[in-house]
């Protein structure tokens, strides 16, 4: 750490490594952010409760406003940026405009980042089971039903479709 307190990173992220110098107390929210100008982790509540901002992390769920980014030194961490690929939505973010998933856009990254997770480890879930998980996901536009639908239809899709 230099005299400034900045602290010399090497982050993976979206599968490249990037050089970064922050504060040890510097949240990986704001590092994505601001420093790495990725912007479509959106923080909302800043207390880990509204799921805007989760990210995956070796392919699991995490709220980037709640962990500190010298905590990602070794780790994996994706981002919504990550998710569609060569200009073409994930088969989720598809399903997510097809029913209307979606209003203002605000909630819809964690939602993409926390489902792109869950339907890896949950191919045929319930609509009780994508319910609960989508229980960590605050939207105040959508009413959810679009939600959930679009989540069902992406898993179905996702099981029929190699």
């Amino acid at each position: 750490m230099s005299e400034t307190g900045l602290r010399e990173l090497t982050l993976t992220v979206n599968g490249r490594n990037h050089a970064v110098r922050a504060q040890p107390r510097k949240l990986l929210a704001d590092v994505l952010r601001e420093d790495l100008r990725l912007t479509g982790t959106h923080v909302g509540c800043e207390h880990g409760v509204c799921g805007a901002c989760t990210v995956l992390v070796d392919g699991q769920p995490l709220r980037s406003c709640l962990t500190y980014a010298v905590q990602m030194e070794g780790h994996e961490v994706s981002t919504i940026e990550s998710v569609a690929t060569k200009g073409r939505l994930s088969v989720l973010q598809q399903a997510l405009h097809e029913a209307h998933g979606l209003q203002c856009g605000f909630c819809t990254p964690g939602i993409v980042m926390t489902f792109e997770a869950f339907l890896r480890q949950h191919p045929d879930p319930s609509e009780a089971e994508v319910r609960e998980a989508l229980a960590g996901n605050l939207c105040r536009c959508t009413g959810y039903q679009g939600i959930v639908l679009a989540i069902l239809r992406a898993a179905q899709q996702m099981r029929t479709e190699p």
